[in-house]
């Protein structure tokens, strides 16, 4: 409906200024819009995958240090099927949308205590909605933050004397594909002037880390050609990744209250005052239909680099090294 009425007004708009005008820049630009049709559910296939290594004794400490440390690595493996059902649909104002998380699978290796009942597993089954707006900037999605909350307490249980434990979890890895949903058309910063080839702006997305760090790295998209296929006009939507500042406050923080941490990483993080960032870099691409106005796919792909602050007891700085691909694609309808 919102195209046809859009095709509409361009017909009337070419009949009121005359047939024999030439097209001005403005009409070459492209508009990206998100496109919603009332019970036409659409399913996608997210994959957050890391290779961690963690260096216990980085080179540039001395020898006699570098002798009481070594290297380990470890990796992580999310995969969630969602399928989006909007279920109120205003071409020009808001559209609600039910999402329902069909399937989670979650692998670990070297297998952890826990890591076979990870917490993020039970996203499976789960309902949630959302409100966005035509190009695809959330207007509302408590219940999602509802659901992140409920699903984070799975992740704990009681120790008769070391209190709250909280076990090894993917969570943050759940946030990163869904709080950030058509982020790449949502963060246009003035949509109604539409974009040219070559085009660039910024926005902010999710580091997910085992050590629980709410970090965020620096977004740099550009539209970067326009295909033609079969199923439509493709914007290619490239992506390259520097550290951001600082995560905004606004987004999820899933575990409140005092608690220790399982695992390796608990370790460092009882015995480290903290982690810096201390570098990222990667890049990432997307296709976006701009008939259909939907995604079809999406690969992001970069590393990340963490140092504690200060050493451990035995003079041990360690260093954490994440490299972290995330990908969307859509599924077949069923």
């Amino acid at each position: 409906m919102r195209k046809a009425i859009i095709t509409l007004a361009i017909v009337v708009l070419g009949l009121i200024s005359g047939c024999n005008r030439t097209a001005t820049p403005s009409e070459k630009k492209l508009f990206l819009n998100v496109d919603f049709k009332e019970a036409d559910t659409l399913r996608y296939k997210f994959v957050s995958s890391k290779d961690i290594e963690l260096d216990w004794d980085p080179s540039n400490m001395s020898p006699k240090t570098r002798s009481k440390g070594g290297k380990s690595k470890s990796t992580e493996y999310f995969e969630m099927v969602v399928g989006y059902t909007p279920i109120s649909v205003d071409a020009y104002g808001l559209t609600t949308i039910q999402a329902k998380c069909e399937s989670v699978k979650i692998h670990r290796t070297p297998a952890q205590k826990g890591s076979d009942n990870d917490a993020a597993t039970n996203f499976e089954g789960k309902t949630f909605t959302f409100i966005v707006t035509p190009t695809g900037k959330f207007e509302d999605r408590s219940q999602l933050e509802k659901l992140v909350k409920e699903v984070a307490q799975k992740a704990f249980h009681k120790h008769p004397k070391l209190g709250r434990i909280k076990e090894p979890e993917m969570i943050l890895d759940f946030i990163a594909t869904q709080w950030f949903l058509w982020d790449s058309v949502s963060s246009i910063e003035k949509p109604l002037d539409g974009l040219e080839t070559g085009q660039s702006w910024e926005s902010v997305l999710s580091v997910p880390n085992p050590t629980m760090l709410r970090r965020a790295r620096q977004v740099t998209y550009q539209l970067r050609e326009i295909r033609k296929t079969p199923n439509g006009r493709i914007a290619v939507i490239s992506s390259t990744y520097t550290p951001a500042e600082a995560a905004p406050k606004s987004w999820p923080s899933p575990f409140d209250g005092r608690f220790q941490v399982s695992g390796t990483f608990g370790f460092l993080i009882s015995f480290v005052k903290g982690f810096d960032m201390v570098g990222l870099e990667g890049q990432g691409e997307e296709l976006f239909n701009i008939d259909t106005g939907m995604t079809e796919n999406y690969k992001q792909q970069y590393q990340a680099r963490f140092a504690g602050t200060e050493p451990m007891s035995l003079g041990i700085q360690p260093q954490i090294t994440i490299n972290q691909k995330l990908t969307m694609q859509i599924l077949p309808k069923k």
